[in-house]
């Protein structure tokens, strides 16, 4: 009996990648530039809130095969700022690298008004590394961040023709829940955790009661000839209380790019 089972064991999980193995791959990559606004507080560095302008690049992936209703998203995204406190005497520059690596299951589809819509969700892991730099002190000028999380999202998106040209309007949250982040503590130098290690809780929990935050993206995709162009939205809305210091950064920028998509056929062996 137990061999029996193992065959069987064997044999369904033999189906199962067989199922996966099946239709084409189809991956989608849009490749993004966007300028906006951006707003910071990092109470290890200052007290004052500094705002200024941002520069961002995103790259955006969705990797899928026909012939299932999962797929898994990738998201890289870049920015680079500057800054100035209210009274102009004083400021910072940032910059920030955040990675995603999603899950996620098509909900439903279905016909409206002439087009299709699809709902879907799943789960990321999103980690964040970057560095804040205020340009007027001398002790501990530099705060280094990072941080990863577990990030659940949702997303609709609204296909239609016109004239045989295809249209696609996606909107897309996610919401990271809990993860962890590294901070120094209030009064703590950069010295002290080189050369003592993480003695004073540096690497902290966070979670929606002490680092709510959310990151959104709006995209219309138009053709253009043989192009497919994406303009769109992007906003960023991080915040963490942890160590005795606060720290957030928002940010709002208008993105356009170019969308590839490929079909990578699996050819069946006789």
């Amino acid at each position: 009996m137990t061999m029996r089972r193992l065959w069987m064991a064997t044999a369904l999980a033999a189906v199962a990648l067989s199922a996966w193995g099946q239709g084409d791959r189809i991956i989608t990559n849009a490749r993004m530039v966007g300028v906006g606004s951006h707003r910071l507080l990092d109470t290890y560095l200052s007290p004052e809130n500094y705002s200024g302008w941002q520069v961002q690049l995103l790259s955006h992936t969705l990797r899928s095969r026909d012939s299932l209703r999962h797929y898994r998203e990738i998201i890289h995204h870049g920015s680079l700022s500057t800054l100035d406190n209210r009274s102009g005497n004083g400021g910072e520059i940032t910059g920030f690298y955040n990675c995603q690596y999603g899950w996620h299951w098509q909900w439903v589809k279905m016909a409206v008004a002439g087009g299709t819509l699809t709902v879907g969700g799943g789960v990321n892991i999103d980690a964040v590394l970057g560095f804040v730099y205020n340009t007027r002190n001398s002790n501990n000028p530099a705060q280094a961040k990072a941080s990863v999380a577990v990030a659940p999202t949702a997303e609709a998106s609204y296909r239609w023709h016109i004239k045989g040209h295809p249209f696609l309007l996606r909107y897309e949250v996610g919401v990271p829940v809990a993860g962890l982040t590294f901070s120094p503590n209030y009064g703590q130098s950069y010295y002290e955790i080189f050369t003592q290690g993480n003695y004073d809780h540096n690497v902290a929990p966070i979670w929606v009661g002490n680092a709510p935050s959310l990151w959104q993206m709006a995209t219309l995709d138009v053709p253009i000839r043989r192009t497919t162009l994406r303009i769109g939205y992007w906003g960023n809305y991080r915040q963490t209380e942890v160590n005795q210091l606060k720290f957030h950064t928002y940010s709002h920028a208008v993105m356009i790019g170019i969308v590839r998509t490929f079909s990578i056929h699996k050819h069946a062996h006789p």
